[in-house]
């Protein structure tokens, strides 16, 4: 093997590397802070609303810090937009193949109808051209409304088919021992900043070595890979037949990804917005989401056909945006 196969084959491997670090580190970054919050005496219900969400986009979050650090602000608007489009069309697609789907199960109206609104505030934002911490400060106003809202309708409205019990929530386990605790946040703490410096290194250098933007590296593969998470859950969960509130997972975590990723990250410095994004990324994310408006508001299951769809036009979005 030459030296520069050896090399790319390298970095290759480190960007794996530090997606599977990111992985293990936001796993147990779950894990260890569901568990010191429900043994401080923090409600479950809390605990799903926030611990979880912010624990479970943490990859994406450090990514997106870590690329505005590094000046490489294109790998985290790319993965933000990226992950929200795989999100629909990959991680619903898969599953619904697999399995299908029963996303008539539970009413998610109202998230569809604030991760659109959270998509044109984006959008709306991103044509001023860069995303500041005057950007920021409004999505994450948007965050806290919405957090507020949730909290508001999951205490007075609790049905039986979204009830936030103790056993759904991730992690939890009201045996869990306090250094086992202590011993998951550790390592989530000190692997997720390591898992994302190695990824935005090399992804940078992949970039680079293909002739590639990072806007196009963090729209594929760091996309993909932080996305990994939300796909494995969602599959899983529909082979057990238990995939009644995927669609409901999968909006809650665009939206997130949309107002607290990019919100956080415009404080750390400026993001600017490389035109491709304007004419075609952005409208692309859109779309997808509007995919969904069957599912939602007329109750209907995402079958095996509607899967196929959704991964096809995935893979699509992938190839037009390489060529």
């Amino acid at each position: 093997m030459t030296e520069i196969g050896a090399s790319t084959l390298s970095v290759w491997l480190f960007v794996g590397l530090g997606l599977v670090i990111l992985l293990l580190a936001g796993d147990a970054l779950v894990k260890g802070a569901v568990n010191l919050s429900l043994r401080v005496g923090i409600p479950a219900l809390i605990v799903s609303l926030t611990i979880v969400a912010f624990g479970t986009s943490a990859p994406e979050l450090l990514v997106s810090i870590n690329a505005v650090i590094m000046n490489k602000p294109g790998l985290a608007l790319g993965n933000v937009v990226g992950s929200n489009t795989a999100n629909i069309l990959l991680v619903l697609g898969l599953p619904a193949i697999l399995a299908g789907l029963h996303t008539s199960g539970c009413d998610t109206r109202k998230t569809f109808v604030f991760m659109l609104g959270s998509s044109v505030l984006f959008i709306g934002l991103a044509f001023f051209g860069t995303f500041t911490a005057i950007s920021g400060a409004v999505l994450l106003a948007g965050l806290v409304y919405m957090l507020g809202d949730a909290f508001r309708d999951a205490r007075n409205h609790r049905r039986a088919a979204c009830a936030v019990d103790l056993d759904d929530i991730e992690g939890a386990d009201p045996d869990m021992p306090w250094w086992q605790i202590i011993v998951f946040l550790a390592l989530g703490l000190v692997g997720l900043p390591l898992g994302a410096d190695l990824l935005v290194d090399n992804a940078s250098i992949i970039a680079s070595n293909y002739g590639v933007s990072d806007g196009v590296i963090g729209l594929t593969l760091v996309a993909l890979g932080t996305s990994l998470p939300e796909l494995a859950t969602t599959v899983m969960a529909a082979l057990r037949k238990q995939a009644d509130v995927a669609l409901g997972n999968v909006l809650g975590s665009n939206i997130f990804n949309l107002l607290a990723i990019i919100g956080i990250a415009s404080f750390v410095g400026p993001i600017p917005v490389d035109p491709e994004f304007l004419y075609f990324d952005l409208w692309v994310m859109l779309g997808a989401s509007l995919l969904l408006t069957p599912f939602v508001f007329w109750g209907r299951d995402i079958t095996w056909p509607w899967g196929v769809g959704l991964t096809v036009a995935y893979l699509g979005y992938i190839i037009t945006i390489l060529v």
